[in-house]
């Protein structure tokens, strides 16, 4: 297997890399299970969003920055749900079509989630940024809400985000052309 090494918030990790299709391979970013990088780009994003009162973040790969960013900084973070949960009341629904994921998917935000996030200033976080697919419905969502985006970020931008103005990232990391 082929690795990738990636230099973010002053860590090293060697990221396998995965075929998407018969053009394209990525190398797999996986926070799941890394508390020090976690711990490490939660803390570095906090220095480079600007002040906010809610994070948002999608489920699943999404959750452990989310967490953490809410740790560190003292806010509360919600998550964008795949499915319908028994808990939620009056769910919104936003369709979601991500490069790591092979169908169509939908997020979902509760009417309670939906309530909290209303006039707030919000930072979306995820792990990844690539088509910009995950990050579009999160936005929906929050527009939905009633929400005030003040910030779309990132651990890393891949491919073409990494030219992105309106996202904040803490490193590139490239796409593999067949």
């Amino acid at each position: 297997m082929e690795y990738y090494t990636l230099n973010v918030a002053g860590l090293t990790r060697q990221l396998p890399i995965c075929p998407i299709n018969e053009k394209l391979d990525i190398a797999a970013f996986i926070m799941f299970s890394d508390v020090e990088l976690t711990v490490a780009s939660a803390e570095e994003l906090l220095k480079k969003v600007p002040e906010f009162d809610v994070i948002v973040t999608a489920e699943s790969k999404g959750i452990p920055l989310g967490y953490e960013l809410a740790r560190q900084s003292g806010k509360k973070y919600i998550v964008a749900r795949k499915s319908v949960k028994l808990y939620m009341k009056n769910p919104v629904a936003v369709e979601v079509k991500s490069i790591t994921t092979e169908n169509r998917q939908t997020l979902y935000l509760d009417e309670n989630d939906m309530n909290y996030i209303k006039g707030k200033r919000v930072l979306i976080a995820d792990d990844v940024i690539s088509t910009g697919e995950s990050l579009n419905s999160l936005i929906e969502l929050v527009n939905r809400a009633g929400g005030d985006i003040v910030c779309k970020s990132a651990v890393l931008a891949e491919g073409d985000a990494a030219d992105r103005d309106d996202i904040v990232f803490l490193e590139k990391l490239p796409l593999f052309f067949k």
